[in-house]
């Protein structure tokens, strides 16, 4: 009880919910979410991500920031304390953040170098077909970005969950929500546009099929912080004033609306400057920093534009890596009791070891190829593809069969009625375990070469 009365909390609702959604709103929004709706049908993408996140995705974030909340604790304790033979799955949750967090933060080194480049007026030279291959596969810069892109985040987490997290989130989500909505204006607003805006809001239903629910399931997990820690962490700084039901729902209102608006910068932007050819579209992390220098480039005010639109990613950018990182910094902090400041070090200095070798990946050390995948790509699959369906599988066993839908949903009601309880019992128990399986075998088969999409 007594370590429950010490663990720092966010001062008020809106804290809470402005810092989760903070956690949520990322690279996976902005860069992710674009590329998977223009690579499987655009409309159709979209129906299939916005009905998965209303259910699916909902029943996985109330459960876990419910487990936070319950028992006070991080991933590590949280399993344990409610059941000592799932200790484990803890431990097993706790794995996921520690191999994203460095490859993350690589990405993010990424979108500051792209910001100076904008800020210091290089925008004909970001928009050439060589520069971004150029840049990654360097041995220094990329490393040099990667170190005052991490160092930056630890800042803000050293001083704590209301010094620092909650009041970077007070001052980044809004200004996210702003700047989203504008350039998404201004990029529709360009000739031949409103094609890309048809393609991705208007479903083809001809284009419908298991891939398109699989790729949109996979990217539920990337986007919302999902079965990694992240929300039973920030759960766990949750008071139990806050009504858990609607907290959810606005975090993902937050999440699901800027990967809206990012597809509605993006994808009509594209097809304003590149004609919509499907080549275009399924670059991946070309579309945003190969793509979009070149549509910068040709607009006017370009320059500004796009230094507002990577200082919008970067803001995005740091918020999940934040969650990230205090994810790590509380699993040090409960599990072997040290003082933030020590943790903080640590995860410093792990975070570097880990993300200097992927960040050389792309240069010095690309002959380091697992499975022909680079560094990067390797820890990407690693974690999104194998290890977190795994821990949502379990994580649904463990509510629905173990402790019981009942210990979540009465969590939910300590102060406001459950609207869905019955629907989410079904969804914990029944329906998301096998969506889970589906999505591992899925993603196994596709990178074994069974299967292609």
């Amino acid at each position: 009880m007594e370590e429950q009365k010490q663990r720092g909390t966010f001062t008020n609702k809106l804290g809470f919910v402005l810092a989760a959604a903070g956690s949520a709103v990322g690279l996976g929004n902005l860069w992710r979410f674009p590329y998977l709706a223009a690579k499987y049908g655009g409309g159709i993408f979209l129906l299939v991500y916005l009905i998965l996140a209303v259910t699916f995705g909902f029943a996985l974030m109330i459960t876990e920031i419910a487990l936070g909340r319950k028992t006070h604790l991080s991933a590590v304790g949280a399993y344990k304390a409610l059941d000592k033979r799932f200790g484990f799955l803890g431990s097993l949750a706790c794995v996921v953040p520690f191999i994203i967090t460095p490859y993350y933060c690589v990405i993010g080194g990424w979108v500051l170098k792209y910001l100076t480049v904008f800020v210091t007026n290089h925008v004909a030279d970001a928009a050439t077909d060589e520069f971004f291959g150029g840049y990654i596969s360097q041995p220094m810069a990329p490393v040099i970005f990667f170190l005052i892109y991490v160092i930056l985040g630890l800042v803000i987490v050293m001083l704590g969950v209301e010094g620092g997290i909650e009041k970077a989130s007070r001052l980044m989500m809004p200004i996210l929500v702003v700047m989203t909505v504008i350039i998404a204006v201004f990029g529709m607003s360009q000739p031949g546009a409103m094609d890309g805006v048809k393609y991705y809001l208007m479903p083809d239903f001809s284009r419908f099929s298991a891939t398109t629910v699989l790729a949109a399931l996979g990217q539920l997990f990337y986007s919302m912080s999902l079965a990694m820690g992240i929300m039973i962490t920030y759960g766990s700084y949750m008071k139990k004033d806050a009504h858990l039901e609607k907290s959810v729902r606005q975090i993902e209102l937050f999440d699901t609306g800027i990967a809206f608006m990012a597809g509605l910068m993006i994808i009509p932007a594209v097809f304003a400057f590149s004609g919509g050819s499907e080549e275009a579209l399924g670059k991946g992390p070309s579309l945003m920093f190969v793509t979009l220098p070149k549509v910068f480039e040709s607009m006017k005010f370009g320059t500004v534009i796009g230094a507002i639109f990577f200082l919008l990613v970067l803001f995005a950018a740091l918020t999940s890596s934040i969650s990230l990182t205090e994810t790590l910094v509380s699993i040090l902090c409960d599990k072997l009791k040290w003082g933030r400041k020590k943790a903080c070090a640590i995860v410093l200095l792990f975070v570097i070891a880990v993300g200097v070798p992927v960040s050389l990946g792309f240069g010095p050390l690309s002959f380091v190829a697992p499975f022909g995948m680079s560094l990067l790509d390797f820890f990407d699959f690693i974690s999104n593809s194998v290890m977190m369906p795994i821990v949502a599988f379990l994580t649904c066993i463990f509510v629905g069969y173990v402790i019981k839908p009942k210990a979540i949903i009465e969590e939910a009601e300590i102060n406001g009625k459950f609207k869905v309880k019955k629907f989410y019992t079904i969804i914990i128990k029944y329906i998301a375990p096998v969506c889970l399986v589906a999505i591992l075998a899925f993603s196994i088969m596709e990178v074994l070469g069974i299967i292609t999409v």
